[in-house]
């Protein structure tokens, strides 16, 4: 964990804030959002650090851009939540990413176990968990097996995954503010 600089941190903070408030109200991220911060956050870390800055951006725009395709195309995720965790990796940098990554994952969880909760549909979550499990093992997509684990299915539970990353994000930068070698 490393502590991204000001101006890093102020363009993440105003990035997911924006795109959480969209997802939410909205349950779409906008190209103009995404597509900007990719080219703004590889800008930054190259201005404020030339090539080194450029490397550190790419990195982290590539690896956050495969984790997030992959689910992209077992159509567990949307397009916009791929390009925003994409921009989001150009500016925090890869290793960052990563720590972004977990506390986006524990926030999804929770929020997710509350939703499953709400909604009563436990024992329908297991079952789809465990044809999601035998799916992957066998090598194909589990919407393919049931089509309400496709993302944009009516019957699938959906949550503004663009607020995930947001809690995700803000999380990690309280972290490293408070526990981040200067």
């Amino acid at each position: 964990m490393s502590l991204p600089p000001p101006a890093v941190r102020i363009f993440l903070e105003v990035l997911v804030i924006v795109a959480a408030i969209w997802d939410i109200r909205t349950r779409r991220i906008p190209n103009w959002l995404t597509l900007s911060g990719v080219v703004l956050a590889v800008a930054l870390n190259t201005f404020l650090f030339e090539i080194n800055g450029l490397w550190f951006s790419l990195k982290g725009l590539g690896l956050a851009f495969g984790v997030y395709f992959v689910l992209y195309l077992l159509r567990a995720m949307g397009a916009g939540d791929v390009k925003l965790m994409a921009a989001v990796g150009a500016a925090a940098g890869w290793e960052n990413w990563l720590g972004i990554l977990v506390l986006t994952s524990v926030a999804g969880a929770v929020a997710g176990l509350l939703l499953v909760a709400f909604k009563g549909r436990l024992r329908k979550t297991l079952g789809n968990l465990g044809i999601i499990i035998t799916s992957l093992g066998r090598g194909r997509a589990p919407y393919k097996e049931t089509p309400e684990l496709d993302v944009s299915s009516d019957r699938a539970l959906r949550l503004p995954h663009g607020a995930l990353i947001a809690i995700g994000t803000l999380g990690f930068l309280a972290a490293a503010l408070r526990w981040a070698p200067r």
